[in-house]
């Protein structure tokens, strides 16, 4: 069920006019209740059988939550700690991992002369299981952690797991934020429903009008192997930057909105991330949920800044590769994790000694960071939607070489759309979101909030493109 069709818009009035009445009328409980079917229902929108693993992730980390707080044995803590990490990343590596490793076992063996031929599974894969996984698996980290006291109602687990705003791609909610809340009446303000309303007014903006009007530019340019010149080459890599920002932040947008309609308060996910300086506030910008999740237990679990700049090093790199393989089973996957690890790496190495070198004007060189910073995040995406490393070759390769004669007026037309487009992006999320992701318009006096919601209200049905695309991020 995407949320940019129709059966979602029904679905979620329906699901609105029985919820509200019935808060006041049975009290939180029963929509909490409602909240678990209809989660369901959606989740079975795409495929009823994976209703199914879903609830067998809730039943086993709901079991050991509380098989690790009845117990003060560090033995038998560690024990159910394992068996819902196993369990876990088991389902992760069976449904998104076991073809890659079996071609990988394949090829490897090839290097040394020996063939192999082993059939791949014919596995499908459920939509959004990474965010499934890392989510609940954050909960019995954090009940382990004694951070939380554990979920004592598997019910309300169960709905946490299976929340239908953020299930299929994110953000990733921590037991912490939204356990709480489920627990609570719903206290719809005003205000609330008002950030609701401007959330997922500003995600379809992003989702309809940007990115699907920039899929098409950025899907010509992937569609071969090498792409003509290197005008089609950076148009390509443009578009899809600019694209996958307005698909997975409007996504987060409608997501976040939705919830909050529904008297719950979600976490921001994104701020402003191509208006960044470095690497490190990149990622505290960008997809906030997934970068604030690997610190929290990867990085950290790996130890952190502890040990001294080498260690320091590595732990970052181990999790920038773990962060690219959650995306997917891929090398070119691989290869941006371990790209992110390394900027990351160079920035805490090189970037006071080329500041203390070069000694730049403090304006110029905020651009020039911001401007470098971009180009850098480009290139990964390159490496993130590129099919194969031998695509990201061809990419690179074209990069290097003279535009043909006839290429400026053959690719005009998108030239014109992405500049529109991206300008409009940088626009309105400087003037819409804050740099935390906070909304701004709830500050601005009431004509000029009026004046920007008009403008995405026309902008929406004049310019969206409503061919009811999936989200990039379904995927993962």
């Amino acid at each position: 069920m995407l949320f940019n069709s129709w059966t979602f818009v029904a679905f979620f009035i329906a699901l609105m006019a029985i919820y509200l009445p019935l808060g006041r009328w049975g009290g939180y409980r029963a929509q909490n209740h409602l909240l678990l079917v209809a989660s369901y229902v959606f989740y079975a929108g795409w495929d009823w059988r994976f209703c199914f693993l879903l609830a067998a992730i809730s039943l086993v980390d709901w079991f050991c939550g509380n098989a690790i707080a009845t117990t003060e044995q560090n033995s038998r803590r560690r024990l159910f700690l394992a068996i819902s990490v196993v369990f876990d990343i088991g389902v992760l590596a069976y449904f998104k991992y076991c073809n890659f490793f079996i071609q990988g076992s394949a090829d490897l063996l090839g290097l040394f002369g020996m063939s192999a031929s082993w059939p791949l599974l014919n596995i499908i894969l459920p939509v959004g299981i990474s965010f499934i996984v890392f989510k609940s698996l954050s909960y019995t980290i954090d009940v382990y952690r004694r951070e939380i006291p554990p979920e004592r109602s598997l019910p309300d687990y169960a709905l946490f797991v299976a929340f239908f705003p953020d299930l299929v791609a994110g953000p990733i909610i921590r037991a912490k934020t939204v356990l709480a809340q489920l627990h609570a009446p719903r206290r719809i303000t005003e205000t609330m429903v008002t950030e609701g309303v401007w959330l997922i007014l500003f995600g379809y903006f992003l989702k309809v009008v940007v990115a699907d009007n920039l899929a098409p530019i950025a899907n010509a340019a992937f569609s071969a192997p090498q792409p003509e010149s290197w005008l089609h080459a950076l148009i390509g890599v443009y578009a899809f930057a600019f694209q996958i920002l307005g698909d997975f932040a409007g996504y987060s947008g409608i997501a976040i909105g939705v919830a909050r309609l529904m008297g719950f308060v979600l976490p921001p996910n994104f701020g402003h991330p191509y208006l960044q300086t470095s690497p490190q506030a990149f990622w505290r910008h960008w997809h906030i949920s997934l970068s604030t999740w690997l610190r929290d237990y990867v990085y950290i679990a790996f130890g952190g800044s502890r040990g001294g700049s080498w260690k320091t090093s590595r732990n970052l790199m181990a999790t920038m590769v773990l962060g690219g393989l959650w995306h997917g089973a891929a090398w070119t996957f691989l290869l941006w994790g371990f790209y992110h690890g390394t900027l990351l790496v160079l920035h805490r190495w090189l970037a006071k000694p080329l500041a203390a070198l070069l000694r730049l004007p403090p304006a110029l060189g905020h651009a020039l960071a911001i401007l470098l910073m971009f180009h850098l995040t480009c290139l990964g995406w390159l490496l993130f939607r590129a099919e194969s490393l031998a695509q990201v070759g061809g990419f690179l390769r074209a990069l290097g070489f003279a535009a043909p004669a006839g290429t400026m007026t053959a690719l005009g037309p998108s030239i014109v759309t992405l500049l529109m487009l991206a300008s409009a992006t940088l626009l309105a999320d400087r003037l819409l979101r804050a740099p935390d992701g906070t909304l701004r318009p709830l500050q601005l006096s009431s004509p000029a909030r009026w004046a920007c919601a008009a403008c995405l209200a026309f902008a929406i049905p004049a310019f969206g493109d409503f061919g009811m695309s999936h989200f990039i991020y379904f995927q993962f």
